[in-house]
């Protein structure tokens, strides 16, 4: 799951793209519980599109905070990883936090049933390493992906230096398809850790980190940017959409994946060059930008109401996707736009005595 950054470092199209994202990881989950009117066979046979939508976030997530790591270096010559912690904690803290609270007063009072380890492994981030959990938090293994990420990844561009972002990326692209193999045949839960543990899905936010890395690069290629404009470029989305169809297992977990990363990487390449087409247009109309701005609340509230376990009555389409869309909207305004606001005052009061401790 990726999290937007602050409003002054947006970038065009991402928020449009996180929105598309998220709606179709809340389709996935829709499809089966009560009332919800879309045959789950019928979609089924396309794929798993949810996860195809945490895919797209990921891709997105390399691609970001990489681009933000390497802006940091070009202009101050290094990397603050005590800054870099501490903006995600304030951006991704407050919200998770709320919510794994409002999981364990659900709890306590018999609303859901959470499973040994459930709030050990959502508060160490460490979820999809905890393959036997509750619905209601088991959707958090994305976001301790991400975390695992944020903790990783900027440290190892300090310590190494930007220039092996390409070489680091390009092991992990062409390593996970081979450790995904060997779990199928050596792993307890072979699915799941194919899925979900981070040396396996690795490859997928190491693709937005390579994209990040030769944009430069790209800028001096004329014949990728006509591809990316030319008429020809519509099969890349068809490609990413056949590789997600189900197929023998040997190429769904590995070449297919693959495939879907480089083509997710090129979509996502092209909407930020082009905001002004007809794509980028539509990507960054409000609605969708607000969606997308909305895209971490929804993604955290969403998985108690769309749960094809339940038959409750808020569990039951259209009140389940109401109830979701209140309470992310809530998170958001109540928790999120707070605490960014707070953080961001207080990073303005620390530059401005900076200013004046350095000032005449």
């Amino acid at each position: 799951m990726s999290v937007p950054p602050v409003a002054s470092r947006r970038i065009p199209s991402l928020d449009g793209l996180r929105a598309l994202s998220i709606a179709l990881v809340m389709l996935q989950h829709l499809l089966g519980t009560r009332g919800f009117p879309v045959d789950r066979r019928a979609l089924g046979a396309i794929g798993d599109f949810g996860y195809l939508g945490v895919r797209i976030f990921f891709v997105i997530s390399g691609f970001l905070i990489t681009s933000l790591l390497i802006q940091e270096h070009e202009r101050s010559g290094t990397i603050s990883l005590r800054g870099f912690y501490a903006r995600r904690a304030w951006r991704i803290f407050p919200a998770f936090y709320v919510f794994v609270a409002a999981m364990l007063v659900a709890w306590a009072v018999g609303a859901l049933a959470l499973h040994h380890g459930d709030v050990i492994a959502a508060l160490t981030y460490t979820m999809n390493y905890h393959y036997e959990r509750s619905w209601e938090l088991g959707h958090l293994w994305s976001l301790s992906i991400e975390e695992q990420f944020y903790l990783l990844w900027p440290a190892m561009v300090l310590l190494a230096g930007r220039e092996r972002i390409v070489p680091v990326s390009l092991v992990m692209i062409g390593l996970a398809p081979l450790l995904r193999a060997l779990a199928w045949f050596v792993a307890p839960y072979p699915d799941d850790v194919i899925m979900e543990a981070y040396p396996c899905v690795m490859d997928s936010i190491a693709t937005g980190c390579l994209l990040a890395a030769l944009r430069t690069r790209l800028d001096a290629e004329p014949r990728y940017l006509r591809f990316l404009r030319s008429k020809a470029f519509v099969l890349v989305p068809l490609v990413v959409v056949g590789a997600n169809l189900p197929s023998w297992f040997a190429l769904e977990y590995t070449i297919s994946i693959t495939v879907m990363n480089v083509g997710l990487a090129l979509v996502i390449d092209r909407c930020v060059r082009f905001p002004d087409d007809l794509v980028g247009r539509l990507l960054n109309w409000a609605p969708l930008v607000w969606l997308g701005t909305l895209s971490y609340s929804l993604y955290l509230w969403q998985e108690p109401f769309l749960n094809h376990y339940a038959k409750s009555s808020a569990n039951t389409f259209p009140v389940n996707l109401v109830l979701a869309v209140l309470c992310a909207i809530g998170s958001f305004y109540l928790v999120e736009k707070p605490f960014l606001a707070w953080r961001d005052q207080r990073a303005r009061r620390k530059r401005e005595q900076a200013a004046a401790a350095t000032g005449p």
